[in-house]
């Protein structure tokens, strides 16, 4: 299922659908209709085993793979350029969830072969993680793909549903879980979904209507569309990992989709609606992407 070659497109036909939600957060509203064109969008999002394909072929470096540039870091130690990417670690018990930097570490080696460290390893049908912006556009240029827009991540998403989740207004379906996300208590006690603390391998839960798994949970993905300030509140921040100090948050991309660290107490975002600002030079543990393709009319 995933050999290293590009992922299955799914072609869909594109019109109107309501993209937003009220109820949730600020940056959802207002609801509103939107028209996206035919496109095609892969059925999952990029697998270690594809990444790996790319970098084989190409030599490409990962932003989290290069030293740090001192010039957007003055007065840190040259020891503190080393590079490395931000990685989650569960606390010992029951934290306040106002500071992010009880759970989030900048690991030295962290990278997309060894996500939580150098000691860390990858499993070839699990999402490739501690992925920045640009590491995502230069894979889907190689496969001559692009990264979808926000609207049509969420058409897509969706499924062709108005529901809260892609299948319904409930979190489960008849008692069943239907995405990778946070099971127990953040950020001390996860339990794990279907059996799995951490990315799980795509496809593990069931597909929307439009047949595309892991839209909801598993990583968050990268969309190519501008984080629109004006429908969040001055000061906020993302709900899932740091932006980095050194960007201009008027650069930030909109991440889509939610995933395995989401819990309602902290980040109820695991919905088609849900957005979260993220600066294009951060890669963590929990982001990855998908890639779509435009298409003639159908």
């Amino acid at each position: 299922m995933t050999d290293g070659v590009p992922a299955r497109l799914v072609v869909l036909p594109g019109g109107e659908f309501t993209m937003g939600a009220t109820g949730f957060y600020p940056d959802e509203s207002p609801p509103h209709r939107m028209r996206v064109a035919p496109f095609a969008i892969e059925r999952e999002p990029v697998t270690n085993a594809r990444f790996a394909r790319f970098v084989d072929a190409t030599g490409y470096v990962t932003i989290a793979e290069r030293p740090l540039d001192p010039a957007l870091y003055p007065g840190v130690a040259a020891s503190d350029l080393a590079p490395g990417a931000l990685v989650f670690r569960p606390t010992s018990g029951p934290v306040g969830l106002g500071d992010w930097r009880q759970w989030w570490h900048w690991v030295p080696g962290a990278n997309w072969r060894s996500p939580a460290g150098p000691d860390s390893t990858i499993e070839p049908d699990h999402p490739v993680v501690q992925v920045a912006y640009a590491d995502a556009a230069a894979y889907a240029a190689w496969v001559g793909r692009r990264l979808p827009t926000e609207a049509e991540w969420e058409y897509a998403a969706r499924g062709g549903r108005a529901t809260t989740y892609p299948w319904g207004d409930e979190v489960r379906l008849v008692g069943r879980l239907m995405a990778n996300t946070w099971q127990g208590r953040f950020p001390y006690r996860n339990d794990g979904a279907a059996g799995w603390v951490g990315t799980s391998p795509v496809g593990t839960f069931p597909p929307n209507d439009f047949g595309l798994v892991d839209m909801i949970g598993n990583v968050w993905e990268w969309t190519a569309t501008p984080y629109s300030t004006s429908r969040r509140p001055a000061g906020a921040h993302a709900c899932c990992s740091p932006e980095s100090a050194a960007a201009d948050p008027n650069l930030r991309k909109t991440l889509k989709g939610g995933s395995h660290l989401c819990a309602p107490e902290y980040c109820h975002r695991y919905r088609p609606a849900a957005r979260s600002p993220q600066s294009p030079d951060t890669s963590t543990t929990h982001i990855g992407f998908r890639c779509a393709l435009a298409v003639p009319s159908v």
